[in-house]
């Protein structure tokens, strides 16, 4: 293992030093796998199976001699796994959670301290989205841990904040984010472009939290309005004040058939697809726009359907 992707890193403070210490060697260890060609994949590879090997080793006197090597290795691997475990789900208070669970096990500390604090960042209680906390991420020094801790934040903020109900902006930011992602993997953009595209991601996603507030319009109201295709440049034309009113009228119109779960009848959802076109025949919308905006509009009731009845 060490005379490959870790060839060249001196890691031999992990088997004597303090907690602290060990932490602060972690998002070097990172910095210096991400910054090898398929150095992350590499390295889960190997340590996969050298976990493996040990486990069916033990108890084998030899395995006491390596144990805080394999421990080293493991941790550097869970600190470098993109998903938290388990069932993949994560709860609003728990954006973070993947991040501060990063260090293993094998670090023992009578202190609270997460990745974030090794990396040299200041707050661990953070709020991802602003200015303040960006900025720290951009100033780190481990270039490619920075894009690792961006690119796990991004997508727990995607999955998490409101704009995870609104199915076409969400659809938009998981978009944005794999292209960006896919683009620094295949090194066709450096390190320090692919922070600025985050961080401007990060932004978008906060200012996307607000435009219901400017616009006048509620958490429903605005994913339907955005549901109406309103970059389309044939649909701009009806203005925003036309938009606004298509999409609380939407609102008001598929509320009132919560009685029936239109959602599994035929029938009746045949009834609102009729509803709908009838609005936006009403308002204008053009009408060779219509249909895509007919299934968009009714996919996105879909997802607000549950949260409507509960």
């Amino acid at each position: 293992m060490s005379a490959t992707v870790f060839h060249g890193f001196d890691y031999g403070i992990w088997n004597s030093g303090t907690p602290k210490q060990k932490l602060d060697l972690i998002p070097f260890a990172q910095e210096h796998i991400l910054k090898q060609e398929e150095g992350k994949q590499r390295l889960l590879k190997a340590v996969t199976e050298l976990s493996q090997a040990f486990a069916l080793s033990v108890p084998h006197e030899k395995t006491t001699e390596i144990r805080d090597d394999v421990s080293f290795f493991q941790t550097v691997r869970a600190a470098l796994i993109k998903d938290s475990g388990g069932d993949g789900k994560k709860h609003p208070e728990d954006i973070d959670h993947a991040i501060r669970q990063l260090v293993s096990n094998a670090v023992y500390s009578d202190e609270v301290v997460d990745i974030f604090t090794a990396a040299g960042l200041k707050k661990p209680d953070i709020s991802i989205l602003t200015d303040e906390f960006l900025a720290e991420v951009k100033g780190m020094p481990q270039r490619n841990l920075a894009v690792e801790l961006l690119a796990k934040l991004l997508k727990g903020e995607i999955k998490n904040s409101k704009s995870r109900k609104n199915i076409t902006l969400s659809r938009s930011f998981v978009e944005m984010l794999e292209l960006a992602l896919k683009k620094y993997e295949n090194r066709a953009i450096e390190t320090a472009q692919i922070i600025e595209e985050l961080i401007e991601l990060a932004k978008k996603i906060r200012e996307a939290q607000k435009r219901g507030e400017d616009l006048g319009l509620n958490e429903d109201e605005i994913a339907f309005y955005d549901s109406l295709e309103t970059n389309e440049s044939a649909v701009r034309e009806l203005g925003d004040e036309i938009l606004k009113s298509i999409a609380r009228e939407l609102v008001k119109s598929l509320k009132a058939n919560l009685k029936i779960d239109w959602t599994h009848r035929e029938s009746v959802r045949a009834q609102i697809r009729l509803s709908i076109k009838k609005i936006l025949k009403h308002y204008k919308y053009p009408p060779d726009r219509q249909e895509k905006a007919i299934t968009s509009v009714i996919e996105q009731a879909e997802e607000l359907y549950g949260e409507w009845v509960a």
